[in-house]
């Protein structure tokens, strides 16, 4: 018999556009910013903000940032966001999406105007203060991509008869270790739509040595999962600790962009989360 840990049932919010036909608006609308409660997830996981057991952020990279100069010529720009994981609240996607379409016909008077407006407006819907930084043209080019240093798992031998997370499938040896595992084989599903999201994820720990290729096929019964990005990852996290057992323990997972967003949950109950450098898939 396995295992297999699907999340309690919740309603969800009713007044989200995710799933739903809209027009888009070309007029900044700081309105069409809408949230989710982390609660919907974390209950099922029996933590709440009072007994986190890890700290990190939501790390947002947006490469379709545009608006207009007072004199109505056109800038564009790529900035990141970093929600911290006490907000009570996640960004929607979609919403962010039409959010930042509402700058493209709208006038500032500065790139600092810019980025106050987003940093104001996304802290009001995660409910704490969210860290926004603006790369011009000029900077591109200081945007580095990474190669993630570690054990790639994704060449093990496996069988794969799971596709819902089962903790069953975890396993631990007596060997003590500090390793940092990887792999790209990580989908899972948007809990609404059901559209594809795919990530490549690193884990790093300290404590029992985890079985690589158990913890592989764990890692693919995520394939048919619904959940938002930053749930999965918390779900990760937290069945780690609780199968496995490490001292330390790191999950990082880079999701590729949608309409222009991507989405990277840092989740550590030891380190500070990593720079913001995106993978090639990116």
């Amino acid at each position: 018999m396995t295992n297999k840990q699907s999340p309690a049932p919740f309603t969800l919010p009713t007044h989200l556009t995710l799933g739903k036909t809209v027009g888009y608006e070309s007029v900044y609308n700081s309105a069409l910013l809408q949230s989710v409660p982390r609660t919907l997830n974390r209950d099922s996981l029996s933590i709440s903000a009072d007994n986190l057991p890890f700290h990190g952020e939501d790390i947002w990279t947006g490469y379709e940032l545009s608006w207009l100069l007072p004199s109505g010529k056109p800038q564009v720009a790529i900035f990141d966001c970093y929600v911290p994981v006490t907000s009570p609240n996640i960004i929607e996607s979609k919403s962010f999406k039409l959010y930042l379409n509402s700058f493209n016909q709208s006038r500032f008077e500065s790139i600092e105007d810019v980025r106050t407006t987003l940093s104001n407006d996304l802290s009001r819907c995660a409910g704490a203060p969210v860290r926004v930084n603006i790369y011009t043209p000029d900077e591109f080019n200081t945007l580095q991509f990474a190669h993630w240093e570690g054990t790639v798992l994704d060449d093990l031998d496996i069988e794969v008869h799971a596709y819902q997370p089962d903790t069953s499938l975890l396993k631990t040896s007596t060997l003590n270790v500090s390793e940092t595992l990887i792999s790209h084989l990580l989908k899972s599903n948007c809990l609404i739509t059901q559209q594809p999201d795919w990530a490549s994820i690193l884990i790093r720990y300290s404590g029992e040595q985890i079985d690589h290729k158990a913890l592989l096929t764990y890692l693919i019964s995520f394939r048919q999962h619904n959940e938002f990005h930053e749930q999965c990852v918390e779900r990760i996290f937290c069945d780690l600790m609780s199968h496995c057992k490490p001292k330390h323990l790191t999950v990082f997972a880079r999701y590729t962009r949608r309409g222009g967003l991507d989405i990277n949950p840092f989740r550590s109950n030891f380190e500070n989360t990593y720079n913001n450098h995106r993978l090639a898939r990116q």
